[in-house]
């Protein structure tokens, strides 16, 4: 089928999401699309319907009105028909994620434009924890074939540097949701215990921007630093989490990590 688009500029606010669009986008996800928007500019164009319902595009256009900005580029398809548009939607972002990576080009790329140091690496979408397993999981010393283990206890102990000025403390959660709750709860007319228990349960929607945290935490005076690693607001020793319940494994992977790390035998004793 050769179809040919134009590009047009549309007011941000005049474009209306597909109302049955089954993919999310989580805030941090549309902070990286901002982030990618700034360094890189608006050059990927929203996809539309003649009236202006978004058929591709949701994320960008949440990024777009975060920046406030007035306009974005689009494309109206017009050729689709109403069938077509419900499969386009789902086929545009599920045959994005069944592609995969080459990881040793991926490494070298991402190794090359961070040395280069003219580009935000939160703008291509890659977390830190990704970084880092990508660059250190793909290093081989030589040649040789190793067999991958299904899972190591072999972990290294997190290391936190600082990385910038340190985050303002209001910034490391949001709030917004939990205090909506608590305001409904205290109007509620309802037994004062049973106040007090959903006082307790709203607390679990505070979201923690946890590598604002890790910032924070490395400016923080030894005190402090010991008080977040109790609160596991940061985790130093992997054992001490499991011990603690902060991390869970599940039994499948308790009984290899069981078997592939045993404490080592005193012969003395």
């Amino acid at each position: 089928m050769n179809v040919s688009h134009q590009v047009i500029s549309v007011p941000v606010w005049d474009l209306k999401p597909y109302e049955n669009n089954a993919r999310t986008h989580s805030d941090e996800q549309v902070d990286q699309l901002t982030k990618s928007i700034r360094q890189f500019g608006f050059n990927n164009p929203i996809l539309v319907q003649d009236d202006l319902t978004v058929v591709a595009g949701h994320g960008r256009l949440l990024a777009a009105k975060k920046l406030g900005l007035e306009s974005v580029p689009v494309i109206k398809l017009k050729h689709l028909t109403p069938a077509q548009v419900k499969a386009y939607v789902l086929a545009d972002n599920k045959l994005a994620l069944n592609a995969g990576w080459d990881d040793e080009i991926l490494k070298a790329e991402l190794l090359a434009i961070q040395e280069a140091g003219e580009v935000d690496m939160d703008a291509i979408g890659f977390s830190d924890e990704e970084m880092t397993a990508l660059i250190d999981g793909v290093e081989v010393e030589d040649d040789t074939p190793r067999e991958r283990p299904e899972y190591s206890k072999k972990i290294d102990t997190p290391v936190y540097s600082p990385k910038g000025e340190r985050p303002e403390l209001h910034t490391l959660v949001d709030r917004t949701k939990a205090i909506q709750l608590l305001d409904k709860i205290n109007s509620a007319e309802i037994p004062e215990d049973i106040r007090q228990f959903l006082f307790c349960a709203a607390q679990r929607h505070n979201v923690f921007n946890y590598h604002l945290i890790a910032e924070y935490y490395c400016h923080a005076p030894k005190e402090i630093q010991e008080l977040m690693e109790q609160s596991a607001l940061v985790v130093i020793d992997f054992n001490k989490a499991i011990e603690n319940g902060y991390v869970v494994l599940s039994k499948r992977l308790e009984d290899i990590y069981s078997a592939s790390y045993e404490a080592p035998v005193d012969d003395e004793a």
